[in-house]
């Protein structure tokens, strides 16, 4: 990796980053290219592993990857996908929904991506994982953050890339409350085995309310199970698994097909997740030397297919629009979010509705929607919404920012 060759310096070259998702590492690889240091603190003790399959569509998401230098590593690491099926309670086929509607271009599962993205920036960037900020305070120089577990530390910014429940978001802007819009549905998956013996696809079986499906990852080796359910707002601790697999298996009760086999094999499962699926909504990005990127700046929700590819343009955005700012983190978040803005908001618009089709709330919906889905393929407007969806990921133009 190379640094672009600058007459000057940039000013606030130290910047803290929360979160080594995706955004995180992805912001911290431009950030180096640019002439800054960053570090990246992470919950976690390590990588995440697992999480579901994310998409690249269009355009300026490839073009990002590409100028990373790191779109032929993620090809490689590709799900490969074909359709889905839906399925009855005894496994039978009633529709195939073609895989460039869930897939996208490229489709990762977000552990590789992370592992990639880790990958091309461990050498240049200093990683804390196992800890969290504590506090920041800010003054006319910089910012003081205390840790939970490190010593406190000097940096001149701070970036929130900590996802949908952002620690950097409630710290510099107040409870997520106020900002995170629940849809209405909640979302599990885990890592189990591939007992249905998939081949690069998936199944899912829709009752009123409530979705379960299940394909193939890592080469058939292994496969995902997910779950959507319809509810209002559940109170739990995000932080106690075993809470949420009680919710879960309690919200799926009596539902056939092979749900029973997959709640089981959930108890034991290496990585399970689970969360509403909601979106972010903020007038400002930025306050003083705080600044939002990806989810916790405008989560698009997982329904849009958006989150990963915005996540790893906006990191493209802010480090070049930092950079051509000298280093000024009042000019230089201005521009990003003037830069951002409209995208983002295209990418939330693609993850509203979604769920009405996805998860339907009656049997006559259920049974509606699985005759559009047989007819689909016949249709001859049948590719109109991959196109519209990619079109959406590549309507915004990327700066060069002198790379």
């Amino acid at each position: 990796m190379t640094t672009t060759p600058r007459l000057t310096e940039p000013k606030n070259k130290d910047i803290l980053i929360s979160g080594a998702s995706v955004a995180g590492p992805a912001l911290a690889y431009w950030l180096r290219r640019h002439g800054f240091n960053p570090t990246v603190v992470e919950r976690a003790p390590a990588l995440r592993d697992g999480g579901y399959a994310v998409d690249f569509r269009g355009e300026a998401h490839l073009t990002v990857l590409e100028r990373m230098g790191i779109l032929a590593d993620v090809r490689r690491a590709r799900t490969r996908m074909g359709a889905t099926s839906y399925v009855n309670s005894a496994g039978r086929k009633l529709a195939s929904l073609p895989a460039d509607l869930f897939a996208g271009d490229v489709e990762i599962l977000r552990g590789d991506l992370a592992r990639i993205l880790h990958e091309a920036t461990r050498e240049h960037t200093e990683y804390v994982f196992d800890d969290s900020i504590a506090s920041m305070t800010e003054d006319a120089d910089g910012v003081t953050v205390t840790f939970e577990r490190g010593t406190p530390r000097r940096f001149d910014l701070v970036v929130g890339a900590d996802g949908l429940h952002s620690n950097v978001r409630s710290l510099a802007f107040g409870p997520e409350s106020r900002y995170v819009k629940e849809l209405g549905l909640y979302c599990a998956i885990f890592t189990t085995a591939n007992h249905l013996g998939l081949e690069y696809t998936g199944h899912a079986y829709s009752t009123p309310g409530k979705l379960t499906s299940v394909y193939s990852a890592r080469h058939n080796t292994e496969a995902k199970a997910m779950f959507y359910f319809g509810s209002p707002p559940l109170s739990y601790d995000r932080r106690d698994g075993e809470q949420q697999k009680k919710i879960l298996a309690e919200a799926f009760a009596g539902i056939g097909w092979e749900t029973p086999r997959l709640l089981q094999s959930m108890w034991d499962a290496p990585d399970f997740y689970f969360d509403s699926v909601s979106q972010v909504h903020l007038d400002r990005w930025s306050r003083g030397r705080a600044v939002l990127l990806g989810d916790a700046a405008c989560c698009p929700s997982p329904l849009s297919g958006m989150g990963t590819g915005l996540a790893v343009v906006g990191a493209y955005v802010l480090a070049g629009e930092l950079a051509a700012a000298g280093g000024d983190h009042r000019v230089g978040f201005a521009r990003y979010e003037e830069a951002m803005r409209e995208y983002a908001t295209g990418c939330q618009k693609s993850g509203e509705g979604v769920s009405r089709w996805m998860v339907p709330e009656n049997r006559f919906m259920a049974w509606f929607l699985n005759q559009n889905y047989r007819l689909l393929p016949y249709l001859p407007g049948k590719g109109l919404m991959a196109k519209s969806v990619r079109k959406t990921a590549s309507a915004i133009a990327l700066k060069s920012y002198g790379l």
